[in-house]
């Protein structure tokens, strides 16, 4: 159980039930996550809300935005993000192998626009304001303007909720360990992989 008591459902406003029941199930197994925040219904109807909006959108390529989410939960070593986030850049097509090794210097299976999207994600998570303002031209020969806004916003948004879900415990739901696995990765994968014996995550 998170730091903080979990929220039902029930308990939310009528008019953000489907938005917790959907960021809950269909957007990913984020019940845990969503039930702490669900104790503040602005965070529920505008973070949650805009998430579910930008994923029906799908104006960013799915495999990069993986890469990003992942680059930056591996940064700022959040074992619920990796956890959940992990399996799904295996689903686009990266060997677990090279999903663990996403901060080396060298990835296998990535190719250089791959690699452009990992580096823009932890420069702008370790210290935006050194990052060179070549990169973002960079990006500018594969992704629209949009897409780099969009990019950016996921990778500082991830980092707000790594360092959310840390702070108040929030707990790996059941069965996401067991996907994780199932995908080919590793306990060993996850940072901190001891909390999740802890009951911790």
């Amino acid at each position: 159980m998170a730091r903080v008591r979990d929220v039902e459902i029930h308990e939310v406003p009528a008019d953000l039930r489907p938005v917790y029941r959907r960021f809950a199930e269909s957007y990913g197994p984020f019940l845990n996550q969503v039930k702490v925040f669900a104790h503040r219904a602005p965070a529920l109807r505008h973070l949650m809300g805009m998430l579910l909006e930008l994923a029906d959108e799908a104006i960013l390529p799915k495999r990069y935005l993986e890469i990003a989410l992942v680059a930056v939960s591996k940064v700022n070593e959040c074992t619920y993000c990796v956890a959940h986030h992990g399996p799904r850049l295996v689903e686009q097509g990266l060997d677990p192998a090279s999903v663990a090794a996403i901060l080396e210097p060298e990835v296998p299976g990535f190719d250089d626009v791959d690699t452009l999207v990992r580096d823009y994600a932890v420069a702008v998570t370790d210290d935006p304001r050194r990052m060179p303002g070549s990169m973002v031209e960079r990006l500018s020969a594969h992704f629209t303007e949009e897409q780099i806004v969009e990019l950016t916003l996921r990778a500082t948004l991830c980092g707000f909720f790594n360092r959310f879900n840390e702070a108040l415990g929030i707990e790996i739901e059941e069965g996401v360990v067991e996907d994780l696995l199932g995908s080919g990765m590793r306990l060993d994968d996850l940072p901190h992989p001891e909390t999740l014996a802890a009951g911790g995550g």
